[in-house]
C-alpha cells in the first residue's frame, strides 16, 4: 500500500523547516489538525529536531532537501529569515505549497523573488502574520467594518529578547502592526515619519513610527525592547466609536453614543478564544484545499516589509512612499 493510500487521498502531507520556538509550535499544531499528516521536521540542530520528532511521532531530517525527497505536499518555513528565499523557491520549484513566517525575507528583492516563484509554480504562498488571527484583533476588525476610521494607535513593547540578534524592533515587532494598519484600513501607507534609537542594543530598540494611509487615516506605532513587561494594545477612533483592544488579555472595549455634554456609553465586545497559530495554519490548509487566495498573501507581506525597511532607511525625515502599480489585493 502506498503512503497516499494509507493516509487517504485527501490527507495533506506537511513538513516543518526549522524547529526553534516558533517552528516547534508549528509542528505541534500541524500534528493535531484533522486531514493533515505531519511528515517530519528539518533542522540542522540534531538534538532539537530529534526531540520534536520524538514528541510528535514524525520523521527528523538534517536538511530541507532530505525532507522534500521524502515527499510532502506543503511546508511551513520557520527557519532564520535569511534562509527563507532559498528554501521557499526550492519548495515552489517542486510544486510544494509554502507558508513562510514573517518577515517573508530580509529584503524586498528576496521577498519578491519568493512571490514570483510561487506564482510561476502555481502553488499557494501564505505568510505568517499571526497577529491577524488574534481573537481580539478579529473582534476589532469586525467592529470597524463599514466605519470611517480616523486614527489608529498601536503599542507593542516588552523586554529585550535574548534570542534576537539580527534585526531590531522595527522588523521583529513593528512589522506586525504595519500589517495590521494596512489590513484594518484596507489602504496603502503613503507617508511615513519614523523616529528610532539604539539605547541598549546594537540595532534599534526604540521606534516611534507615524503613518498616513491613502484613505487619510493617521496611525502611529510605539514599540521598544526597554519595557520590563509585555504590552500589546490597539486604540482605534472612528467617527462613531472608539475601540480599545488588549491583545494579551483578549479584551476589547467599545465606546459609543457620544453626546454633546461629553457623556458616552461603553460595552465589552465578544471575543472568543482560539489559538492564533492554529487558526493561521487552518487558514493555510484551507487555502491549499480550495485554491482561494490565502489569508495573508505574499504581496501583502512584501508591502508591509517594504514600509518597515523604509522606516529604517528614512529615520528622521517625513517620506512619501512610492505607490506600486496594480491592484491592492493579489493572490500569492
Amino acid at each position: 500500500m502506498s503512503d497516499t493510500e494509507r493516509l487517504g487521498a485527501d490527507t495533506l502531507r506537511i513538513g516543518v523547516v526549522g524547529v526553534g520556538v516558533m517552528g516547534s509550535n508549528h509542528a505541534r499544531v500541524l500534528s493535531e489538525l484533522p486531514g493533515v499528516k505531519l511528515i517530519g521536521v528539518a533542522d540542522p540542530d540534531r538534538k532539537r529536531r530529534e526531540m520534536v520528532a520524538r514528541n510528535l511521532g514524525c520523521a527528523a531530517f538534517d536538511d530541507t532537501d532530505a525532507m522534500l525527497h521524502h515527499g510532502v505536499d506543503a511546508v511551513t518555513i520557520a527557519a532564520p529569515t535569511h534562509l527563507h528565499r532559498d528554501i521557499a523557491i526550492a519548495c515552489a520549484a517542486r510544486g510544494i505549497h509554502v507558508m513562510v513566517e514573517k518577515p517573508i525575507a530580509p529584503t524586498v528583492e528576496e521577498s519578491r523573488a519568493i512571490v514570483a516563484a510561487a506564482r510561476h509554480a502555481g502553488v499557494t504562498l501564505m505568510v505568517g502574520h499571526v497577529e491577524r488571527f488574534n481573537p481580539a484583533v478579529q473582534s476589532i476588525k469586525r467592529a470597524i467594518q463599514d466605519q470611517d476610521i480616523l486614527s489608529i494607535a498601536i503599542t507593542r513593547v516588552g523586554p529585550f529578547p535574548p534570542r534576537m540578534s539580527n534585526v531590531g524592533v522595527v522588523i521583529d515587532l513593528a512589522v506586525h502592526d504595519i500589517d495590521l494598519i494596512r489590513w484594518f484600513t484596507d489602504s496603502e501607507i503613503v507617508e511615513i515619519q519614523p523616529q528610532t534609537s539604539s539605547a541598549i542594543a546594537e540595532r534599534e530598540d526604540i521606534a516611534l513610527l507615524q503613518f498616513r494611509t491613502a484613505s487619510g487615516v493617521l496611525a502611529h506605532i510605539n514599540t521598544n525592547w526597554l519595557t520590563p513587561f509585555k504590552a500589546r494594545t490597539i486604540h482605534i477612533a472612528t467617527r462613531d466609536k472608539y475601540l480599545i483592544g488588549d491583545l494579551l488579555t483578549l479584551q476589547v472595549t467599545e465606546c459609543f453614543g457620544f453626546q454633546p455634554d461629553g457623556s458616552y456609553s461603553m460595552r465589552h465586545l465578544s471575543v472568543g478564544y482560539a489559538e492564533p497559530l492554529r487558526s493561521e495554519l487552518v487558514a493555510f490548509v484551507n487555502a491549499i484545499r480550495t485554491g482561494q487566495s490565502p489569508a495573508v498573501t505574499g504581496d501583502e507581506a512584501v508591502a508591509s516589509l517594504e514600509i518597515a525597511i523604509r522606516c529604517l532607511d528614512t529615520r528622521s525625515a517625513p517620506s512619501a512612499v512610492p505607490q506600486r502599480k496594480g491592484p491592492r489585493r493579489v493572490v500569492g
